[in-house]
């Protein structure tokens, strides 16, 4: 089965420096290298850099470019200005989440990049054709054709400008980007990234994505894996999609209705999140702090006190930066308020908690 996984661009260079690899979405990716806890504390003091190649790049393109991607996604795009970042989600007309993505607004008129999670490639660039039937669009998945890495932390601005030659980032805001030109080939810079801190997330053709990697290697940036963009992610609050978004939770449960834009024209899911913004859901992703050390894992029961099941979690660490017991969980919406005591289920025993918010971890970066 192992040959069947995909490798990434930069696979070899992951083997060569001793990194544990792993199957994630179809590919063989480094989960850690010099650990977990290394390698996080890394982005959250000076700078770390993850290979993120496996993640998608489509680009839409054509007449009816903005009101098909306002048709499809949940945010607005209508009002973007060239050189901006959104976030929002695809949805079944039922409300379910098809993908969480970024929309990049390019220069040219009527171009976009659509960046999507890695094991939702082909079933996201298959909705988007299907979508697509009554628009004049072209609709080009393109992530063969792109390398990618994230260069995240406070001195990742630093990192970038000087090792990699890109003093052009120092000038972007928190969600924006710009193209530069290296060697006669695009290289696209964006402020952003999935671990809480200040970074960057790079785009380049598979060659320059090997070299950048290497010029980070010698200056010393630390290398990370899945393992620690896992928990970074999570003590800032960020969802996974498959964990807290899925075709079953929408963006409402998952309390991510600020990028859900019901006053635009309607969108697949409009409706549905409507009404559930009207009458309420059964159930909401909520955060909870153990007040013990024991480590709440994903799939594991959350309890009331008389031992009824009112919820799963979805994710859950003994948290790095905050060193605490924290989990994200799916419960019944009646036992969601920030304050209820909740109980989770660890095998044989339950460790009581507290209902908090979700953003465990607030980074000290303004940009």
């Amino acid at each position: 089965m192992e040959n069947l996984l995909k490798q990434t661009c930069l696979h070899d260079l992951h083997v060569e420096l001793g990194a544990k690899m792993s199957p994630f979405a179809g590919y063989d990716m480094p989960i850690q290298y010099s650990g977990i806890i290394d390698e996080h504390n890394a982005v959250r003091h000076a700078a770390g850099v993850f290979d993120v190649s496996h993640m998608g790049e489509i680009f839409i393109s054509g007449p009816d470019a903005e009101v098909f991607i306002n048709h499809i996604f949940t945010n607005d795009i209508r009002d973007m200005a060239a050189g901006s970042i959104l976030y929002g989600m695809m949805l079944y007309p039922d409300g379910g989440t098809v993908d969480d993505l970024l929309v990049y607004k390019e220069r040219e008129e009527q171009h976009y990049l659509l960046v999507v999670n890695a094991s939702n490639i082909e079933k996201d660039y298959t909705w988007m054709m299907e979508q697509a039937a009554d628009f004049k669009v072209t609709v080009d998945n393109q992530s063969e054709a792109w390398g990618q890495i994230a260069v995240q932390g406070p001195e990742a601005e630093k990192a970038v400008s000087e090792v990699l030659g890109l003093p052009e980032a120092v000038r972007l805001n928190f969600y924006t980007f710009c193209d530069c030109v290296r060697d006669g080939r695009r290289v696209i810079v964006s402020r952003t990234g999935y671990t809480g801190e200040d970074g960057f997330e790079i785009y380049a053709t598979p060659d320059q994505t090997r070299a950048y990697w290497r010029a980070l290697m010698a200056a010393g940036i630390k290398p990370c894996g899945l393992g620690c963009r896992d928990t970074l992610r999570f003590e800032a609050g960020l969802p996974l999609y498959g964990d807290e978004l899925t075709a079953e939770i929408s963006p409402v449960m998952a309390g991510l209705g600020m990028f859900c834009k019901l006053d635009k024209p309607g969108f697949i899911g409009r409706d549905a999140l409507a009404a559930q913004k009207a009458d309420g859901v059964s159930r909401k992703l909520v955060g909870i702090e153990l007040t013990d050390k024991a480590v709440p894992r994903a799939g594991y029961p959350v309890e009331l006190e008389d031992g009824r099941q009112v919820g799963v979690v979805t994710t859950g660490y003994h948290s790095i930066s905050l060193e605490k017991s924290l989990c994200f969980a799916l419960v019944d919406s009646a036992y969601a308020a920030l304050g209820t005591p909740l109980l989770v289920r660890i095998r044989k025993r339950t460790f009581p908690g507290t209902v908090v918010r979700k953003r465990f971890y607030q980074t000290k970066y303004k940009k």
